[in-house]
């Protein structure tokens, strides 16, 4: 679990950007897909959001967090997208004019290590989930040392419960997603059943 975190510099974090923004204009509108924290801390300025579907991945705790959400000594446990199923977040779109300043500080936040990688993702989004667009989502590497994979129940369980890091507890961060998620109407049955185990073995937080 205490594996070495290795961080991105900020030349490699711009030619990452530079390399995802080949193809843009600079004059539309660039979007991004939310499916954790950003959906209710997304530090960045927007002008329309919607609840989104992407297809070919799925939500999961599989990332050890050894900064915000926990220590080197006692790892937390944040979100990542992994392949296969589907999952529903909210999309945010972003005026052109300020796309690039946002997605740098973006970039600095989701690429602080190299657990993320960035991916242009079909996101279906309205109300009939008919329109569709491309927004830029951050999937799980699973090269990257704090990789967790598939883990036991207790031992998620425990991990949510006890650890926590720079920006909070694990448990915090379990708790904004799922309510963040359920005023979108997104209902994850599996963060929601953890929130309720959770729940019952400590006290959560109040709704931030």
């Amino acid at each position: 679990m205490n594996h070495p975190v290795a961080t991105l510099d900020d030349d490699a974090r711009d030619a990452s950007l530079d390399g995802m923004l080949v193809d843009w204009t600079g004059r539309d509108p660039v979007w991004v897909f939310g499916y954790g924290s950003l959906i209710w801390h997304p530090e960045f300025t927007f002008d329309f959001k919607s609840r989104g579907l992407v297809y070919g991945y799925h939500r999961s705790l599989c990332l050890w967090s050894h900064l915000y959400r926990g220590t080197p000594e006692k790892p937390g446990l944040v979100l990542g997208l992994e392949p296969g199923g589907s999952v529903h977040g909210v999309a945010f779109r972003i005026p052109a004019a300020e796309a690039r300043e946002h997605l740098r500080a973006l970039w600095k936040r989701e690429l602080f290590t190299g657990s993320y990688v960035p991916r242009w993702l079909e996101v279906r989004i309205g109300s009939a989930e008919a329109e569709r667009v491309k927004a830029i989502g951050f999937v799980m590497n699973r090269s990257a040392p704090g990789y967790a994979g598939a883990l036991d129940r207790a031992t998620m369980l425990d991990t949510v419960c006890t650890a926590s890091g720079r920006k909070g507890t694990c448990a915090e961060y379990l708790l904004s997603t799922v309510r963040s998620l359920a005023e979108h109407q997104i209902h994850d049955h599996h963060l929601a059943q953890l929130a309720i185990e959770v729940g019952a073995k400590i006290a959560l937080p109040p709704s931030p």
